[in-house]
């Protein structure tokens, strides 16, 4: 029985799933090395990510998975919630023990508990689509700031270059300190550690804005202005929908 460390991202969850069957592990906690905060003399084990061994991982998943589930454990993992690890790997456990599919059993406990999960980071990763507002800077790449409830970036980020495969742009999770460019050829996760944004609001310095971004912004916030009729206005239903998170990161709101 030990303490797993990995290094927080879902290869290295998956990694660790491979090295467990391999090593006939059971760990008593699954957790990310920067996050531990165990005692010293605690039994811990630290397992490096193998791409090759977390694609067998998944590769195997998506056999043994029904189809319109291949995507929940890692829509799972990136809800980011407490224990999440170690719930998701008794059931991965669980499914490649298992005969038959059990992850269309909803009677099941833990099934309809990773359900919720996914439906919720899910809904999330459509309201980063929906209210992702870019800032176009001086030298043509498109910097979106981003701050969600769950780290969907990974999962929303095919989206973005699908719909935007023409463009230079960069999407920066300001929680998380994380986002990733595309230069029209490939995307790659990065790190700033020099930011030229806040970090409050993402909104970039004026030196960097291209000249006329104000004036599209400007626009974009009287145009808002003119369509927002007060008498049919409905707050509550507009924060349900727009949650006030985002509204930080919206020209029409300020």
């Amino acid at each position: 029985m030990a303490i797993i460390l990995y290094d927080g991202t879902f290869a290295g969850f998956l990694t660790v799933v491979f090295e467990c069957y391999a090593q006939k592990l059971e760990p008593t906690t699954i957790c990310k090395e920067d996050a531990f905060q165990g005692s010293l003399f605690s039994e811990r084990l630290l397992i490096d990510t193998d791409m090759i061994k977390s694609k067998r991982v998944w590769d195997g998943l998506q056999k043994k998975l029904h189809p319109r589930n291949r995507e929940l454990p890692m829509l799972a993992f990136l809800s980011e919630d407490e224990g999440i690890e170690m719930r998701l790997f008794r059931f991965l456990k669980r499914v490649f023990g298992a005969q038959k599919r059990i992850d269309t059993d909803y009677a099941d406990a833990d099934v309809l508990a990773l359900k919720k999960i996914e439906r919720l980071v899910q809904k999330e990763a459509m309201r980063v689509l929906q209210f992702v507002r870019f800032q176009q800077t001086r030298d043509d790449v498109y910097f979106a700031p981003i701050e969600p409830q769950f780290d969907v970036l990974p999962y929303a980020i095919k989206h973005f270059r699908e719909r935007f495969a023409d463009q230079k742009w960069l999407i920066y999770d300001l929680k998380r300190d994380y986002g990733f460019f595309y230069n029209l050829e490939n995307v790659s996760e990065i790190t700033l550690s020099e930011k030229s944004f806040s970090t409050y609001d993402g909104k970039l310095s004026e030196s960097l804005i291209q000249e006329e971004e104000a004036s599209y912004q400007a626009l974009w916030k009287n145009y808002f202005t003119h369509i927002n009729i007060e008498e049919r206005k409905n707050s509550k239903l507009q924060r349900q929908q727009m949650p006030r998170r985002y509204w930080k990161f919206l020209p029409e709101k300020h």
